[in-house]
């Protein structure tokens, strides 16, 4: 597949705040976040720290990398499984050390969203690709008899859980439910049970999904696990929510927003993402495309107490194959290097892209 590469784009500060933290951080920013890179929950099994990615100056708020964008890893027209022609939500995570006899070094979940969606599979040795598809995608359908029957499934995040050794996949369908299932070899999971749903949110809620977890740990909350969210109500504009959990299954969520769409002048926000550096919690999230279509970061402090929005993590280039909006973002690690992979291109129209940092 040819590719055409975008331009380097330079991260804007939107604040004085964020300005000042990156300025701030330097090269020893970015050596920091190398060696703090097993605090973050997506990055990839069995990875190590690259002198070269030290001697980086960090640019993004918060003393993070610099992600420019690299390739078109999936679009819908070259998959064989492809019922709606748009894929959504890609979700990365490294293998080795974790499954036996893996496809790949490197699994990537990502799914169409629109009935029937359905949760697929891709997989390679290398996070810049290439990726080929699972050939009985979806792994999980619309209909798992005798657990639910929907119109769709989508936005698979899939959870290493080391205390288990299995891969734990959170996925919705309908919008107002999220679902459990595991796996001991990341391709045939098992069901486990629901565990967020509009009900366990304030009245009004219409919407809860695009659901990551992610292990950390709230002392005070007697917490090994964190879950963030999409929440939508009658007002039909979307926040940030989050829960916490001691298991992974059973769940406590905040009755208030962890970021509201008004804090970053969005019509909407969604696809959120948790990272950590320095002892601290970061949530990286995207806006709507009308509202700038960009990744923005917020940190939350170590027990999700603070709220500095920072600005803007990654600026979605106007060219392909973002045009205008970058979206759903997961982190892994390669050889010490950071990327990020990520929804390039407008809702239901767009492609899975990957940036290096």
């Amino acid at each position: 597949m040819h590719e055409t590469p975008q331009p380097s784009r330079r991260i804007l500060l939107k604040s004085a705040v964020a300005t000042t933290a990156a300025l701030a951080a330097g090269s020893a920013a970015s050596s920091a976040l190398a060696a703090d890179s097993t605090a973050s929950p997506a990055l990839a099994a069995g990875s190590g720290a690259s002198p070269a990615l030290a001697a980086q100056p960090a640019a993004a708020p918060g003393g993070f990398p610099d992600y420019r964008y690299v390739k078109t890893l999936l679009t819908p027209g070259q998959l064989k499984y492809n019922p709606t022609g748009e894929i959504i939500f890609p979700c990365i995570r490294g293998t080795k050390d974790r499954l036996s006899a893996p496809l790949g070094r490197y699994y990537l979940y990502y799914a169409p969203h629109d009935a029937p969606g359905g949760i697929c599979l891709a997989y390679g040795d290398h996070i810049e690709g290439p990726f080929t598809e699972y050939p009985r995608n979806p792994i999980v359908s619309n209909t798992w008899q005798p657990h639910y029957s929907v119109s769709h499934v989508s936005s698979p995040h899939v959870m290493w859980n080391e205390s288990a050794k299995e891969m734990w996949l959170y996925f919705h369908g309908e919008n107002t439910t999220t679902r459990l299932a595991r796996s001991k070899d990341g391709i045939n999971f098992t069901y486990d049970k629901v565990v967020l749903t509009t009900a366990m949110l304030p009245a009004g809620t219409t919407e809860t999904s695009y659901a990551r977890v992610f292990p950390y740990e709230l002392p005070a909350k007697k917490a090994h696990y964190v879950m963030l969210f999409m929440l939508n109500n009658k007002t039909n504009h979307r926040d940030i929510h989050w829960g916490w959990s001691a298991d992974g299954r059973n769940w406590t969520f905040d009755q208030t927003a962890l970021v509201k769409h008004t804090d970053v002048s969005a019509v909407n926000i969604g696809g959120p993402h948790l990272l950590t550096r320095n002892g601290s919690a970061f949530v990286v999230y995207n806006k709507d495309k009308a509202s700038g279509g960009d990744l923005m970061i917020t940190e939350v402090g170590k027990d999700f107490t603070l709220r500095r929005h920072l600005g803007r993590f990654y600026d979605s280039g106007n060219g392909a194959p973002d045009n205008g909006r970058s979206a759903a973002p997961s982190f892994g690690t390669e050889g010490g290097v950071p990327y990020m992979v990520y929804e390039a291109g407008e809702r239901l129209k767009g492609s899975i892209a990957v940036a290096r940092g």
